[in-house]
């Protein structure tokens, strides 16, 4: 195995964290926040949009099986990176769309993503390239959210079509 890391934001994580986790070579995806200035926040204090965190996950995945442009593609398709600090009625800077590359090498292929992306959509793509610093792992309760509470209103309106609309398009495995 040839493991690496990266951090991705796209508005709510429990969206995110399910798509990711359907991919052939991720080995774990995990909610959390990152790219703030309060240590060790809360779910709560991370909605206030106060602490300059973002709802971002955490993806270790096999560059033998999945290269980071791929997991980059996956990202532009699963949410919408031209809107500035929200994803439908998530509506804040912790739902802002970010890349945090844990090296200089997922921030070239970063940028050069960007670039590529950005003829594929009407509208300016918003999304930063911020430094990574450090992950804070969301509450137990939001860890594989989708898997746990399939039911819920959330899951059945936004995730499953979302999921669904991902495997039509061949983006996810069916």
């Amino acid at each position: 195995m040839n493991l690496e890391t990266t951090t991705f934001g796209g508005g709510c994580f429990w969206c995110l964290e399910a798509v990711f986790r359907r991919l052939t070579g991720v080995n774990s995806v995990s909610s959390g926040y990152a790219g703030g200035h309060t240590p060790n926040p809360t779910y709560k204090e991370v909605c206030t949009g106060e602490t300059g965190h973002a709802e971002v996950i955490q993806i270790e995945y096999d560059s033998s099986i999945i290269s980071f442009q791929d997991l980059l593609s996956v990202f532009w398709q699963a949410h919408d990176p031209t809107t500035l600090n929200r994803q439908g009625n998530d509506i804040g800077t912790q739902y802002r769309s970010v890349i945090m590359p844990h090296n200089e090498k997922q921030n070239e292929i970063a940028i050069e993503s960007i670039s590529q992306w950005s003829q594929k959509f009407k509208d300016k793509i918003v999304t930063s390239i911020e430094p990574f610093t450090q992950f804070h792992p969301a509450e137990d309760y939001h860890q594989e959210y989708y898997e746990h509470n399939t039911g819920a209103a959330y899951c059945t309106l936004l995730i499953r079509p979302k999921i669904d609309i991902l495997k039509q398009k061949k983006v996810l495995p069916s």
